[in-house]
């Protein structure tokens, strides 16, 4: 069953949705872009690491001023400007000027679209069943599954989840749901590897929204079966925790959650009381997360659409 959701080839995200860009070769065609391994040399301190790029919440539904987070190499070339229009069951991208990674090659065709993992959010759901999210994406949406894979990447096992609308209406995500079974099932199968899952509605949050109790029950699963990072959205901000254990409380070896809702859609601000264990907060700044992942362990850079780092971290070992 596992095998069946396994991603190949992912396309672009709409309004709301989380997106995971892979910028490694090993997510194009399963290649590995490893240094050649030497004899008496651990591989795992000479092979280069996975590079993710994690943005939520991309664009404003308002044409044509939709901002749009813009993150690159030194020398990646443009930057895009985007609109989602997802009330019409479409999905449409405008591009101009210099464009460097997430959102062009997000929310169009480019050279990393292939390497685009997808999970759609609420705003996604304000038609028929994510009619437009799915239709537009095709098969690469994983509709038949309800929208949630997995995949694996040099030592990771990478896990997108689907929480709707938020109160997990539409897809199921209670204990004893279609896609909490399979999500058992598929960390059970992957024991040994490093696991970083995400979706839209977080558990926790500083945010506007604040957390979802709804999806907390598949970070339990996450948290009892070996999971390191979770990413959500829907809070237009930036916001990193402290690791945290299946029952939410402290833990070192607990899971370190990110929220990256800064990726073009209208900003917001964070305002006290802030949730338990936030340990880093950015508002009003757009910008994505950079994932740095080796077979190990992982670090992580939040970059500003100007190019600023502002706030980094790492290397942090995964269980």
């Amino acid at each position: 069953m596992t095998s069946r959701r396994r991603l190949n080839a992912s396309s672009v995200a709409a309004a709301c949705a989380l997106v995971c860009l892979l910028l490694s070769e090993i997510a194009v065609a399963g290649t590995s872009s490893a240094a050649p391994q030497r004899p008496g040399v651990d591989p795992a301190r000479v092979a280069s690491p996975v590079i993710v790029v994690a943005a939520g919440d991309i664009a404003r539904c308002a044409p044509p001023n939709c901002a749009a987070a813009a993150y690159g190499p030194p020398g990646a070339g443009q930057r895009p400007g985007a609109s989602v229009d997802h009330g019409r069951q479409s999905v449409r991208a405008r591009y101009a000027g210099r464009v460097q990674v997430a959102v062009r090659e997000v929310l169009g065709s480019g050279r990393f679209r292939g390497r685009t993992r997808p999970t759609p959010g609420n705003h996604e759901y304000l038609t028929k069943d994510a009619g437009g999210y799915f239709r537009y994406f095709g098969k690469q949406a994983h509709r038949r599954h309800d929208g949630y894979y997995s995949f694996n990447v040099r030592g990771w096992h990478v896990v997108a989840l689907n929480s709707s609308d938020g109160s997990c209406s539409q897809v199921r995500c209670g204990p004893r749901s279609a896609q909490v079974r399979w999500l058992r099932r598929d960390l059970d199968d992957h024991k040994r590897r490093c696991t970083l899952a995400y979706w839209h509605h977080p558990p926790w949050s500083s945010g506007e929204h604040g957390g979802y109790t709804t999806t907390r029950t598949m970070w339990r699963v996450l948290a009892r079966g070996g999971g390191d990072v979770v990413l959500n959205g829907h809070d237009h901000n930036y916001e990193r925790f402290a690791p945290r254990a299946a029952n939410g409380s402290a833990a070192a070896r607990g899971i370190r959650q990110f929220i990256v809702g800064a990726g073009g859609g209208g900003l917001r601000s964070i305002t006290k009381p802030y949730a338990s264990l936030s340990r880093k907060r950015i508002d009003h700044r757009y910008g994505v997360l950079r994932l740095a992942l080796r077979p190990r362990s992982y670090n992580f850079r939040f970059i500003s659409a100007g190019g600023r780092v502002l706030d980094r971290g790492g290397r942090f070992r995964c269980h």
